[in-house]
This record gives structure tokens, C-alpha cells and sequence, in this order.
């Protein structure tokens, strides 16, 4: 997936953690939610798989966005 692909739901925009800029949540054109954080180490997850922590305030931003 490209990231023309995805529309930003959270975040300032400027796509750096380095900035202070996540996480982020994004929606694909498929519809699906891709979410980009720091990584979680609490398990190992099945392959192709990763686990990310998120605040709950940074989803409920995306539920606003997405006006659910």
C-alpha cells in the first residue's frame, strides 16, 4: 500500500515521530484503519503482524474524524 493510499486522521501532518507526531491513525482506500505508533514488546505477535500502543484520546480523535 502506498501512502497516497491513506487519509490521515490524527496528528499534526508533518508524518516524523521524531516531531512528536505520533501515533497516528490513517484510513485506506479500502476502508481499513492503519495505525502507526511505538512499537509494544507485551508479546510477540504472529508473523506480519506488530503490535503499536496508542493513547485512547488518538482513536477517539480518528472516530471524530471518521464521524462515528
Amino acid at each position: 500500500m502506498a501512502r497516497e493510499e491513506l487519509t490521515r486522521l490524527t496528528g499534526n501532518g508533518n508524518e516524523n515521530c521524531n516531531n512528536d507526531d505520533c501515533p497516528n491513525v490513517y484510513r485506506a482506500t479500502d476502508h481499513s484503519i492503519v495505525v502507526q505508533g511505538h512499537a509494544d514488546t507485551t508479546f510477540r505477535p504472529p508473523a506480519g503482524e506488530a503490535l503499536v500502543r496508542i493513547p485512547e484520546s488518538v482513536l477517539r480523535e480518528a472516530v471524530r474524524a471518521l464521524g462515528w
